[in-house]
């Protein structure tokens, strides 16, 4: 049942809204960049960063790895917490040089799990943010979670809503099948419909999934 749901969902909001073309980026590591810099900001200012950054000729793991904290600080400024986020990047590529030198095309061979573990032991990735890297620059059909998804699936009883970031993943990921594609726009159709419709204050009438059974009792 929950993966006809799915799969029905899916549909709706593929008819309704097409294609999202996700994840924006002309390179694996600009779209590994804007998985760093999207953490708590909007993608407006991500790509205000990344201009900077291309402007600058440094958006790429070598450059980027020879270029001090401060001047790195500075470029990507407008996606907010600039400092912290220099760090997380800078953790980033450091652990790339350490690893596979630097070199994101080594990371083709290493096992998607081993390479999710190693991803989360990095200072200031978290679960969101490695399996955006994962599926959006690494091919790996990993299922995205975040807030959108997770009020999407708890409003249409899919899940407990006490159900965490991996039972969440593990939900879609056992009920569709292994299809990086599909991953892809599946999730970047959540996070549209989480923004236009299913806000916390939701907009059940004109939402492409309104028709479905769903309850707005549960609060996130």
């Amino acid at each position: 049942m929950t993966c006809e749901t799915l799969t029905e969902i899916y549909r709706l909001l593929y008819d309704a809204l097409g294609p999202q073309h996700w994840w924006p980026g002309e390179t694996r590591f600009e779209i590994i960049t804007g998985a760093i810099l999207t953490q708590n900001t909007n993608w407006a200012n991500v790509e205000k960063s990344i201009t900077n950054l291309k402007s600058a000729d440094r958006l790429s793991p070598e450059k980027l790895h020879h270029l001090d904290h401060a001047q790195l600080a500075q470029l990507i400024r407008p996606a907010g917490y600039y400092n912290i986020k220099a760090k997380r990047l800078k953790n980033f590529i450091n652990w790339l040089f350490d690893n596979y030198d630097g070199e994101l095309k080594n990371l083709e061979s290493i096992d998607t799990e081993q390479l999710r573990g190693e991803l989360l032991a990095i200072k200031g990735v978290g679960r969101e943010t490695a399996d955006s890297i994962l599926l959006y620059a690494l091919d790996r059909p990993i299922f995205v979670v975040d807030a959108y998804t997770a009020r999407i699936v708890f409003r249409h009883g899919l899940i407990g809503p006490d159900a965490d970031y991996e039972q969440l993943r593990e939900l879609f990921e056992s009920s569709l099948p292994q299809d990086v594609q599909l991953f892809n726009e599946y999730h970047a159709l959540l996070v549209r419909v989480g923004k236009e419709f299913c806000r916390p204050k939701a907009r059940c009438p004109h939402c492409p999934l309104g028709k479905l059974p769903h309850s707005l009792d549960v609060e996130y």
